[in-house]
């Protein structure tokens, strides 16, 4: 049965690690909690995971097809298999970095996973640059006896399986609750008003840490209802300029007019701004009779001005409409239009019929018509005027009169 994307599907969060991302899988008709361990069918077989949420309903559209289900409850056989296999895991982490060693290898092991049925064993590791790991895998493979995979990935990635405390002093957002990593800018911390120090807005992984990118948003709607920085302000003690912002506690320093040496601190709400940023060269000067302003930062309301009644032009009329006598019956007067004034080159017709002679323009003694002129001129401008004859192409050459000239 094919579902439309408007339709909601019921769906139940299944986490593979404590840190990784969280997949979406068809209940297959059973209620599931938070903290219950299942067996779900993957494209790599059965796996074994946990409820990262109960069963809830979402758009078609936010599932990735294929939607696969969850088999089972897990059994306490099930348990019993998945804490063999994480025995296994730390048996197998330890032999490959022997090896990795013997090889002398420029690589760092991350972790080692087995699946679940214990088909294969897949290792993480990073690396600077590309490892050649041919010889590594067939060493492992006869110490297994299993099928090895070995993954190459990310300093971000390491920093997620593994996990650990920022500089925050808690664990690590991506440990913790990121599902995916989005793409942070240092543009972000100068928005932030943060330094740009590397060391200080960086994370354990050596790149830019990822709180930067979700408090963005709130740091822009926070920028919005604050001045900007050299903003000449008024406040309850007078007038200044804004010389540092406190976006997160909405406060900003001031330093005073009349006594530069001077700087205050004021809520956002005790301010009003009378020019917003750097003063400009084309900027109108600040009144100075402005009323004082109130602990609340609101000034007292100015008189209203007197409304002047408003004048409007007279209405002229386009066109006029005259009574004419005519054939028409009367009382049904006739739409006329007001004469144009005639060009001074237009040539009306007479009331005959006949059109006025064309006066010709006055020329000095002893020249010639103007339409003379015209036609030597273009007789001189003239090209001349080469023929050729039929199938002349084909032989070469042109014609007798163009070989003459």
């Amino acid at each position: 049965m094919k579902v439309s994307p408007e339709q909601n599907v019921e769906v139940v969060d299944i986490q593979f690690r404590p840190g990784q991302k969280i997949y979406y899988f068809d209940p297959n008709g059973l209620a599931f909690q938070t903290g219950d361990h299942v067996i779900i069918d993957t494209a790599r077989g059965a796996e074994y995971g946990v409820c990262a949420g109960s069963n809830h309903k979402i758009a078609q559209k936010d599932v990735v097809a294929p939607l696969r289900k969850v088999l089972r409850k897990a059994t306490a056989q099930d348990e019993k298999i998945a804490a063999d296999n994480r025995v296994k895991e730390k048996r197998a982490y330890d032999v490959c970095l022997d090896r990795i060693s013997a090889h002398g290898l420029d690589m760092q092991l991350v972790s080692a996973e087995v699946a679940f049925d214990g088909s294969k064993i897949l290792f993480y590791f990073t690396a600077d640059e590309r490892v050649d790991f041919r010889e590594l895998v067939k060493n492992l493979a006869s110490v297994f006896h299993t099928r090895i995979e070995l993954r190459q990935i990310g300093v971000r990635d390491k920093a997620k399986m593994v996990g650990g405390l920022g500089i925050c002093g808690r664990p690590f957002c991506c440990a913790s609750f990121l599902d995916d990593f989005q793409p942070v800018s240092i543009k972000m911390a100068k928005t932030q008003n943060l330094s740009l120090n590397p060391t200080k807005i960086s994370g354990t992984c050596g790149r830019l840490m990822c709180c930067l990118k979700y408090e963005q948003d709130a740091y822009e709607d926070l920028i919005r209802t604050s001045p900007k920085l050299e903003s000449f302000v008024d406040t309850p003690e007078g007038r200044g300029t804004v010389v540092e912002l406190d976006l997160l506690r909405q406060r900003v320093k001031v330093r005073m007019e009349e006594n530069p040496e001077t700087v205050s601190v004021f809520p956002n709400a005790d301010i009003a701004v009378l020019r917003n940023g750097k003063a400009r060269k084309n900027d109108p000067p600040i009144p100075a009779d402005l009323a004082p302003i109130s602990g609340n930062g609101k000034r007292a309301p100015r008189p209203k001005e007197p409304e002047q009644p408003m004048m409007l032009e007279p209405i002229r009329f386009r066109y006029r409409t005259e009574s004419v006598v005519s054939e028409e019956p009367a009382g049904q007067p006739e739409m006329r239009f007001p004469e144009e004034t005639p060009r001074s080159n237009s040539r009306r017709r007479r009331q005959d019929g006949s059109r006025p002679e064309r006066q010709e323009r006055q020329r000095p003694k002893g020249a010639a018509p103007a339409e003379e002129q015209e036609t030597g001129e273009r007789k001189s401008r003239r090209r001349p005027n080469y023929r050729r004859r039929r199938g002349g192409r084909g032989n070469g050459q042109g014609s007798k009169e163009t070989e003459d000239r």
